[in-house]
C-alpha cells in the first residue's frame, strides 16, 4: 500500500461496555481498518454499533495510534506489554434524546489487549 506496509481488516463480532452513565453490548457488524505504517506504528479506524441497556444505539467512531515495541507480536503473550502506546480519539453519534449528551463531547481512549481481546478505557475531556 502507498501509506503503508499492509491494510488489515478485522471484523467486530461482540463486546460489552459499561461505565458511571452507560452500559450494554457491542453488536457485530463494526470493523477496524488498520494500515501499518513503514515504521511500525498502526494507524486504527474503527467504527462500532453499542446497544445501550434499554435498547437504544450508538455509532461510535474512533482513530488512533498503537506503537508496538520492535519485536513484540500483536496481540502480545499476557504480561508483556510494557512500551506498548495504544490511543484513539473517540467520537459518537446517538439519536434517542436521552444520549444526546454524547453528541458534544470529546473523548479519548486508553487501550490495552486482554485474553479476549482489546480492551479500552475511554475518558470524557472535560
Amino acid at each position: 500500500m502507498p501509506t503503508g506496509y499492509f491494510r488489515r481488516i478485522s471484523a467486530i463480532t461482540s463486546g460489552v461496555f459499561k461505565g458511571e452513565r452507560l452500559r450494554g453490548r457491542v453488536l457485530q457488524g463494526g470493523g477496524d481498518w488498520v494500515i501499518r505504517r513503514p515504521d511500525g506504528v498502526m494507524h486504527m479506524d474503527v467504527r462500532a454499533l453499542l446497544e445501550v441497556d434499554g435498547g437504544d444505539l450508538i455509532y461510535m467512531t474512533y482513530t488512533g495510534r498503537l506503537v508496538v515495541p520492535a519485536g513484540m507480536t500483536i496481540p502480545p503473550p499476557p504480561g508483556e506489554s510494557d512500551g506498548l502506546y495504544f490511543r484513539s480519539a473517540v467520537q459518537f453519534e446517538a439519536a434517542a434524546p436521552s444520549l444526546h449528551w454524547l453528541n458534544n463531547i470529546v473523548a479519548f481512549g486508553i487501550g490495552n489487549f486482554t485474553p479476549d481481546g482489546p480492551a479500552y478505557q475511554i475518558f470524557e475531556l472535560l
